[in-house]
């Protein structure tokens, strides 16, 4: 299907990229210009959903190794790993909100079009749009906190300057938005055409939604609990996912550039080949844990500097030989170089072959660093997990704790499969790790360590890192411990948020001010978002 699309891509971003919102409300008009009526509005929803999904470094730099998931000795990466503004990559912090609000405002003129040309044939596409909405603006706002919502995108109407709405405030819109628009969902109507999701299955995006609308209940538990419960409630009573087949991946091309997943190419580039690893956090926690991800996610690459660059050779997959690198060291040849590092286990190779990290386990190539690799937005694993915890807590759910704990336990395992086949673990063996760890309910705050932690590794072995960032904030699981490393700007804790996107000073200066004051701080990686209590 992305084949098909290359050219709308290339439409689509020159036109969003060099376009103000002013020109595009022109172009409606301009004769010599594609018309609307000669338009089909399911090209947008494709072109929204892949560039929402395939954000490669901007979840690399920062999230993946703040949450000690993944571990760099390479520059690039010290923003996260050692929470250190490095040179001029902190421009990357407000990449989110430039891609929130040009996918939000692709998915507002796809809605648009399609109401012009027939709203009911259309029914199923502006719904869905409304859910690819919150989906967007969910992880702008637990990014970064107060944002513009609810003037959002309507330059046409005259609003040039957009309020900061509170994240209360566009939490409790969110929801009611998710709420209404699964409402509107009806499978006797024409589905989508150009879904890179669900291929327009509307049974799917139902159980999409409402577990969406669970994740968000569950982000306000330190904040507004009864609403958490309310709502997680609605959603588990709507429907959620019911099994892996109903995860949300969007599946890239390999075969064209622009189509290609964003985080393989990153992961490829030379640099970060050599010197990104799994955490010795996460390598840890499934060895002690008897994970059987272990022997399908890591491999050891092969002997010397040479070998190790060469993505064409595959590493040793064998658990016994799996070494997570500790975050918080570098390559200087100074008290924080890695061969420094507790327990550091020597490099592989000699003289210019040498490779400091080659005994270290990076992701495995095969299986993560596939250029048309898929790409996982929502999974059975996570809604099954944030059930447990609700049912845990007592609220009405359908359904035992222990029982939503063995299938988000199971779930996780099934979509290694789904990443790639080489990463397929058998039956037996996810039966097994299940029946081995159950959920202990007799105690709730080990439950709830035990419920997040999971999360954690779900999350993080599917290369979700921006969930994985915002469920630790949420919850405070795993106890990670923050890096301490000299000139870090946090004080040596984990960042909690993304500064703004920098224009903004300039661009709406005066609500950017007054979002900026709410903040405890201000616009600072240690300021906190509404529900990070």
């Amino acid at each position: 299907m992305l084949k098909a699309l290359q050219i709308f891509f290339i439409v689509a971003l020159l036109t969003l990229t060099a376009c103000s919102k002013q020109q595009l409300d022109e172009t409606n008009t301009d004769p010599t210009k594609e018309t609307g009526d000669r338009y089909d509005p399911n090209s947008l929803l494709s072109t929204a959903q892949f560039n929402y999904a395939n954000i490669g470094y901007y979840q690399l730099v920062y999230q993946s190794t703040m949450m000690q998931v993944l571990a760099s000795t390479f520059n690039y990466y010290n923003n996260g790993d050692k929470y250190i503004n490095s040179a001029n990559y902190t421009d990357y912090q407000g990449r989110i909100f430039t891609i929130s609000y040009t996918e939000s405002s692709t998915i507002r003129q796809m809605q648009q079009l399609a109401r012009q040309k027939d709203s009911t044939t259309y029914n199923n596409l502006i719904s869905i749009g409304d859910i690819m909405n919150v989906l967007i603006m969910q992880r702008a706002t637990d990014t970064y906190g107060d944002l513009p919502y609810s003037e959002a995108n309507k330059a046409q109407q005259g609003i040039k300057y957009p309020v900061y709405d509170r994240q209360q405030d566009i939490y409790n819109t969110m929801l009611n938005d998710l709420d209404k628009a699964l409402k509107k969902l009806d499978a006797t109507k024409p589905k989508p055409t150009a879904d890179l999701f669900y291929n327009g299955d509307i049974a799917k995006w139902k159980k999409f939604g409402y577990s969406l609308m669970l994740r968000l209940a569950m982000r306000l538990t330190k904040a507004d609990v009864e609403t958490a419960r309310i709502w997680a409630e609605k959603a588990a009573a709507g429907g959620t996912f019911s099994a892996p087949d109903d995860n949300a991946v969007l599946q890239t091309d390999a075969s064209v550039y622009t189509s290609q997943n964003g985080t393989s190419v990153a992961l490829r580039t030379l640099s970060d080949y050599r010197e990104v690893r799994w955490s010795k956090t996460l390598i840890d926690y499934l060895r002690n844990n008897a994970d059987p991800r272990l022997g399908v996610i890591a491999e050891v690459p092969q002997d010397g500097l040479a070998k190790n660059s060469d993505a064409s050779l595959p590493g040793n997959t064998d658990e016994a030989v799996q070494i997570g690198m500790p975050n918080g060291y570098d390559l200087l040849g100074g008290t924080t170089d890695i061969t420094h590092a507790p327990g550091y286990p020597g490099g592989t190779g000699t003289g210019n072959d040498f490779a400091a990290l080659g005994k270290y386990s990076r992701p495995r190539t095969a299986v993560y660093l596939k250029l048309g690799g898929p790409i996982f937005i929502m999974t059975y694993a996570e809604s099954e997990l944030l059930l447990t915890e609700a049912a845990v807590r007592g609220w009405n759910i359908p359904g035992s704790a222990t029982q939503h704990y063995a299938n988000g336990l199971k779930g996780a395992l099934q979509a290694m499969s789904q990443i790639d086949k080489q990463a397929a673990i058998s039956p037996t063996a996810i039966n097994q790790y299940a029946n081995t760890h159950p959920l202990n309910v007799s105690d709730l705050n080990n439950a709830l360590e035990t419920i997040n932690t999971q999360y954690w590794v779900a999350t993080g072995t599917a290369f979700n890192f921006m969930e994985n960032w915002f469920n630790w904030k949420r919850s405070g699981y795993p106890d990670l411990k923050p890096v301490q490393y000299p000139g870090n700007v946090t004080g040596g804790s984990i960042p909690r948020r993304m500064i703004y996107l920098s224009t903004e000073i300039l661009n709406n200066s005066e609500q950017y001010k007054a979002a900026v004051d709410r903040l405890q701080g201000g616009d600072v990686l240690t300021a906190r978002v509404w529900w990070d209590k």
